[in-house]
């Protein structure tokens, strides 16, 4: 009986943080197709920077696909220009501000 309840919660470990994630992706498409793509976008972002801080507290599960290292600063840059992105839709005057740093 014990030898089940500890298989249990192995398999229960190993998805971690993983369908909290995955609703808000699917919550951040959704409102990306029916509300607005600026908003979809942001909340899109926002899960995948929420992974990067569960991942960076050892909330691996099926989050962890690489090193701890490599999964935190490829799922924070990925957050962050999806966040980015979805700010930038629109509006021209912060558009203008971010390109004129790449211009010489």
């Amino acid at each position: 009986m014990s030898d089940q309840l500890g298989d249990q919660g192995t398999e229960r470990e190993s998805w971690g943080p993983y369908p909290l994630i995955l609703a808000g992706a699917v919550i951040g498409v959704l409102v990306m197709f029916f509300v607005d793509p600026r908003w979809g976008g942001f909340v899109l972002g926002a899960a995948v920077m929420v992974a990067a801080a569960l991942r960076f507290a050892g909330y691996g599960g099926q989050l962890s696909v690489r090193s701890k290292g490599i999964d935190v600063v490829t799922l924070a840059v990925f957050g962050f220009v999806l966040v980015l992105t979805s700010l930038l839709l629109e509006n021209n005057a912060l558009k203008a501000i971010i390109l004129s740093l790449f211009d010489r």
